[in-house]
Order: C-alpha cells, then structure tokens, then sequence
C-alpha cells in the first residue's frame, strides 16, 4: 500500500507537549503514583509509554514501572498480517496483580488492537483497573472501546493513515496524516 503524505499533524515540540499534557492528566486522575504501572503496546506504544512514564517523574517525583505489550499472536487478523509474523517479546517484568495499569498506544483506530491488548494483559494478572491512553483517536471504533486520555483527536476518512513517527523507531518525531493511493 503507497502511502501519500497530506498534512503534518504534530511536530517534535507538540508531541511532547501532548505527552506532558497525558502525564499531567493521568496524574490528575489516578492520584496516587505508586499504583499504576504503563504498559506500551509494541511498536510504537512501548517508546511512548516510556516518554510518559518519564514525564510522570519529572511533575510527581516518581516513575511509575513501565512494560512492553507484544499483541502479535492475539491479532484476529494474523494470518492476513504475514504469513511469517514476527513475535517480539513482551517486557513486563513487574507483578500487575491488583494495580491500575494504563495501556499505552499511537493511535485509537477500530479498537481491535485494544482489545488484543486487553487479551494480551491478562494472561499476565488481574490488575484492578486498565485504563487506555493514546496520543491520537482518529475514529472508526468497530468495537465498543474508547480512551481515557487522548491526546488530540483527529477526524479520518477511512482511506486517510496516521503515521506516528518515533525518533526511537523511525529517526524522527511527527505526526502525519496520510492517504491510500
């Protein structure tokens, strides 16, 4: 699928101040620190949870732990992704039993990696509440699945892409609105 850009959405400088703005409201709205973890869903959720997490630190004094969620096998589309998917490994080496964890992603599309995620998770522990941060929600939900925090939504066509680009994964930080050609 070629990719043609449209529009810039968010640069390096607003992306961290939406990341700031997460943090703040995250913080806000769990009230005690040393009760959550974040736990990024791979690829690009991971890096941005550990921004957040980073963030949390600076304006509270204390970092939350942070995990990395791999969803691949738990996809209701994997054989239509690859016919070889590439596994990554899924880092949460802290105990989720009983904690708000806060799933951490890019982009809030239909909610079916969401809902991996949700599978993923807890197979791992029972958390006492899951929470859903992103720092896009573009629309389209095919599943009842809505965010806890958003940091900005944008309204799509169902032809438009939203690439987040991470320096952590793509050498550069931005948001870009692109459309299918």
């Amino acid at each position: 699928m070629k990719l043609k850009e449209k529009t810039k959405i968010l640069d390096k400088v607003s992306i961290e101040r939406t990341l700031e703005r997460l943090a703040h409201e995250i913080i806000e709205k769990v009230k005690a620190v040393e009760g959550i973890a974040l736990v990024g869903i791979k690829n690009r959720g991971a890096p941005l949870a550990e921004r957040i997490a980073d963030k949390i630190m600076d304006i509270a004094g204390k970092r939350p732990p942070v995990g990395a969620l791999d969803i691949t096998l738990y996809r209701d589309d994997l054989t239509q992704v690859a016919e070889q998917p590439v596994v990554h490994a899924t880092e949460i080496d802290f105990n989720i039993d009983g904690i708000k964890v806060i799933l951490i992603d890019d982009v809030l599309f239909t909610g079916r990696t969401i809902r991996c995620a949700l599978d993923a998770l807890v197979d791992f522990g029972r958390p006492s509440q899951i929470q859903l941060a992103v720092l896009i929600d573009r629309g389209h939900r095919e599943l009842p699945i809505r965010a806890d925090y958003v940091g900005k939504n944008v309204p799509t066509a169902p032809k438009e892409v939203i690439e987040v680009r991470l320096s952590e994964t793509d050498g550069k930080d931005e948001v870009v609105l692109c459309e299918k050609v």
